[in-house]
């Protein structure tokens, strides 16, 4: 059986990068541990992700089936993976720190998602918003960030299974062929125990990368004053399909911008590659959302805003001005 099991999160018909990470991450784990790793993909007709999950280290594929898994339900999906946990036993289980797998905002929905409600029916806890993780022995320990992103603080879990979720985007991903055996799971549901029922499915149908998984992310804020988000869109088409255009609380309060769009503590947390923030001023709640970036551009008039003590290169000028320059020259060094 497998020492570590990952979860992999299947949106609109597409796995998600996140599992990759996961895969990769859970290669390493499971290899220290000296086990195998598995991956649970849970709902019917899935198992063609195999292939690719066994790019990434996963020696076997758990497809877990059964009619009532073709939509995300988190009691369904929890049950089904409480139901492997149990029948396959790992030591670890990694899921990714999404919409999905973590306790949703209030703001966003109600109640508990898959990770927490998964280890609740296991009767153990969950590590959550994991940036990275390491072994002492056989216990896992996940290093996560605290209030607001000040501080960083090492968690383990003392019961078994130990269950963790990782913030997408902040772990790297290796090739290592493996097998990727398919082992498929019949599983019984009780519908009874349902505590919601899905009853349509709004996607963005937009095609853009989504903010928590894009590598490149320019976001406006109160600076763009209004809705017009012409100068910044066009610096994410020119950067490509690996880009998206997110905003701050208050552009999104305003009604310039979706709230799928927002990055912040009451929005989505991102860890991009590159994060360039336009005209935002950079409250605590906007850098506990995105303080974890690799490299952050900061444009702002106010030399004194909040943002340019995060920023690892800051211009102080009127956007407007130098955001056209910006894009100007942002083609010319990509046509080279």
């Amino acid at each position: 059986m497998s020492k570590v099991l990952i979860y992999a999160e299947i949106k609109a018909g597409k796995i998600k990068k996140s599992a990759f990470e996961l895969a990769s991450e859970g290669r390493k784990l499971a290899d220290a541990l000296g086990g195998d790793l598995g991956a649970a993909l849970i709902g019917p007709g899935l198992e063609s992700f195999a292939a690719d999950l066994a790019k990434y280290g996963v020696d076997t594929v758990y497809c877990v089936e059964a009619p009532e898994l073709e939509t995300y339900n988190s009691e369904y999906f929890g049950q089904a993976l409480a139901h492997l946990i149990t029948e396959t036993k790992p030591e670890i289980v990694l899921m990714s720190h999404t919409m999905q797998g973590k306790d949703l905002a209030p703001r966003t929905m109600q109640g508990k998602d898959l990770a927490p409600r998964t280890a609740a029916k296991l009767g153990v806890a969950a590590i959550a918003d994991c940036i990275s993780f390491r072994l002492e022995g056989s216990t896992l320990i996940g290093k996560r960030p605290m209030y607001a992103g000040k501080c960083f603080a090492e968690w383990s879990a003392t019961g078994a299974p130990q269950i963790a979720t990782a913030r997408p985007n902040v772990l790297e991903t290796a090739e290592v062929p493996k097998s990727g055996a398919v082992s498929k799971v019949s599983f019984s549901v009780d519908t009874d125990r349902s505590t919601y029922v899905t009853k349509e499915l709004n996607l963005d149908a937009s095609g853009k990368v989504d903010l928590t998984e894009a590598e490149i992310i320019v976001s406006g804020g109160r600076g763009m004053g209004g809705p017009d988000y012409t100068l910044i869109e066009e610096m994410a088409a020119i950067f490509g399909p690996r880009a998206t255009v997110g905003a701050s609380r208050a552009a999104v309060d305003a009604g310039w911008r979706k709230h799928s769009d927002q990055v912040g503590q009451t929005g989505k947390t991102v860890t991009p590659n590159l994060y360039i923030a336009c005209g935002i001023s950079g409250s605590i709640q906007h850098l506990a959302g995105m303080g974890s970036s690799k490299v952050i551009v900061a444009v702002n008039k106010d030399p004194e805003a909040p943002i340019f003590t995060k920023a690892d290169y800051g211009i102080v000028g009127d956007l407007f001005k130098v955001i056209p320059e910006f894009n100007k020259e942002l083609k010319a060094i990509l046509a080279e």
